[in-house]
């Protein structure tokens, strides 16, 4: 019983933030089209969701690229 309510909770958590996240940044699905919201389609679209995670990991892997350049010119 308790799996089956922690799987409930965890889709409703994910809905919510994913909701919030659209709503805090435009690109809530209010009837507006895409590029009223900056260009940007709502996060539950998978194409979008692919996107960010690209862009994400990129800006991560670059960022960890430049901490390593400046500790090996520190070494």
């Amino acid at each position: 019983m308790q799996v089956i309510f922690g799987f409930i909770i965890g889709v409703v958590v994910t809905i919510a933030g994913a909701y919030a996240y659209d709503s805090s940044t435009g690109r809530a699905a209010n009837g507006l089209s895409i590029t009223s919201a900056a260009g940007q389609a709502p996060m539950v679209n998978w194409d979008v969701v692919s996107n960010d995670w690209h862009n994400f990991k990129t800006g991560v892997r670059s960022t960890t690229d430049d901490i390593e350049q400046k500790f090996k010119q520190h070494s």
